[in-house]
């Protein structure tokens, strides 16, 4: 049974953070595969207005590029309304019943479990994995499997208001992630 590591997000945009997360937790819990699964409509951010989906689909794709391990599934930009894991969870389970699945998810996720939609049933079909992270906890009354992995302060918040200021944003993403944000003019870039 192959074991695939999923990573859901928003993904605007991709960085090296994510990445660096989503290789950390293949290797230490040798999984097969890492599928990015970017949401339409995050259930705890459906406030914040984010590049269209088709943008972060092809920056992740971008981003991806060349890791031969790392797939990106479209299943939750294919519905409408929010992703709720939950949801996503049934519909891959019933496409590929000889998947066994394990979500990652940073610490900031770790304390916000008890309000996601569904929980008792979703820690039913799936394995949490926690990515540790400075200054959040990791206790949960849910069963996560702790991974360790080296800091990388960079979000996708910081890269957006850095792109809008004109601050350099090196080294923090993939090049190819850079020029099509450039290209396209994402996040007030000219």
């Amino acid at each position: 049974m192959k074991k695939i590591g999923l990573f859901g997000g928003t993904f605007d945009p991709p960085h090296y953070g994510h990445l660096l997360m989503a290789n950390e937790v293949k290797a230490a819990l040798s999984l097969d595969e890492i599928w990015f699964i970017p949401n339409r409509i995050p259930p705890h951010k459906q406030d914040e207005e984010h590049s269209g989906s088709h943008h972060r689909m092809n920056m992740l794709k971008l981003a991806i590029e060349g890791h031969q391990e790392f797939h990106t599934e479209k299943i939750e930009l294919e519905r409408q309304g929010p992703s709720f894991t939950y949801d996503t969870m049934v519909l891959l389970k019933e496409r590929h019943p000889d998947k066994k699945f394990y979500f990652i998810i940073g610490a900031d996720m770790i304390e916000y479990l008890p309000n996601w939609h569904m929980i008792d049933e979703l820690v039913s079909i799936l394995q949490f994995v926690g990515v540790k992270r400075h200054g959040y906890k990791t206790k949960s009354p849910y069963p996560i499997i702790e991974v360790e992995a080296p800091q990388f302060e960079v979000s996708s918040t910081m890269l957006r208001e850095r792109f809008a200021s004109g601050y350099p944003t090196d080294y923090l993403l993939p090049e190819k992630v850079k020029t099509y944000i450039e290209e396209k003019h994402l996040y007030g870039t000219e």
